[in-house]
């Protein structure tokens, strides 16, 4: 099978066996993967002096055979990937052994994948298969954050900076399917305009004095994964006892706050990673009960995987990028 490696400090498409399962898992032909910003880490993380890895943690395909005691899955099922591994039910923060799909295991950019059959969940029906493909990751780390962390409910509001990331369009649908107000910032005047359209509520730009801003608005809760940047903008516009979920640092990951305005305030001051198995049915449930699609900027094989990801470092999409495997 062909596969996207990051393979002794190079990038590059390789031939590797394929797969078989062994006893719990299963072999899935991928038809579809997702790119995320996870990936452009792997350098930094892996060093370059191991043997090729291959990259992806979203994807999508059917089940091509199974291993010893496997039953709740059989060749030709349609499936997803749940790239969160050996994190079954909901708990306070990860248990010992959790990792997330594409490194230091194999991931989903290639021809096929062999995992264990505790880590597939049936494709919800109302999605395609590009839909599927990006739909775990960004939609499991948005939901846990909202949902089980910032403890979202019916009629408040929540602010998401950076309104462009898969994560983040994710945010805005799960958001208003919850009956909240969304208001979002990005320096992109198309990005907010776009946002508007998946039904955030307001989209402020990141040049402006958020304070004046939203004067006018009660801010319940904040949902950022930009960092630095925004770390403090965010907290000037939440309401005292509101609350503030992390769960990304594109931009520095350390930051400086004012311990005292924090402590009179009494915030709450939360962090996310990812999610449970428990969190994503809950999600794949809300998902087809209110007909949530991932929003897809982008199409691209597995041979431009490349071009994918020069875009990705960009910061330019609105949304999922998407990598078509069975072209």
């Amino acid at each position: 099978m062909e596969a996207y490696v990051f393979d002794y400090g190079e990038w590059k498409l390789k031939k590797l066996p394929d797969p078989e399962a062994g006893p719990g898992e299963a072999v899935v032909s991928l038809k579809t993967a997702g790119l995320n910003r996870r990936d452009l880490y792997i350098p930094a993380r892996r060093g370059n002096d191991r043997e090729a890895v291959v990259i992806g943690s979203d994807g999508a395909g059917v089940v091509e055979s199974v291993g010893e005691g496997v039953s709740a899955v059989r060749p030709g099922d349609e499936v997803i990937i749940n790239p969160a591994l050996r994190w079954f039910t909901k708990t306070g923060a990860p248990p010992e052994g959790f990792d997330i799909l594409g490194m230091p295991d194999n991931g989903t950019m290639a021809g096929k994948i062999v995992i264990s059959a505790e880590q597939l969940e049936p494709k919800p029906a109302h999605l395609s298969w590009v839909e599927a493909g990006v739909f775990a990751l960004a939609g499991l780390t948005g939901y846990r954050a909202l949902v089980t962390r910032g403890r979202l409910a019916p009629g408040e509001t929540v602010f998401i900076p950076g309104a462009g990331s898969g994560v983040a369009t994710f945010l805005i649908q799960f958001a208003k399917a919850l009956g909240a107000r969304v208001i979002v910032s990005s320096r992109s005047a198309k990005k907010r305009e776009l946002a508007l359209g998946i039904g955030a509520d307001r989209a402020i730009g990141t040049e402006e004095d958020w304070q004046e801003a939203l004067a006018d608005e009660t801010v319940d809760l904040v949902i950022d994964s930009i960092g630095e940047a925004t770390f403090n903008r965010s907290f000037s516009v939440l309401k005292k006892g509101g609350r503030f979920v992390t769960f990304g640092a594109t931009t520095d990951d350390h930051v400086d706050f004012n311990l005292r305005e924090f402590f009179y305030g009494q915030f709450d001051l939360l962090g996310s990673t990812m999610g449970s198995r428990e969190e994503l049915r809950e999600l794949l449930k809300l998902a087809e009960e209110e007909k949530i699609r991932p929003v897809i900027d982008s199409e691209y094989s597995l041979a431009q995987v490349g071009e994918a990801m020069e875009q990705l470092k960009e910061s330019t999409q609105f949304g999922k990028i998407a990598i078509r495997i069975d072209d």
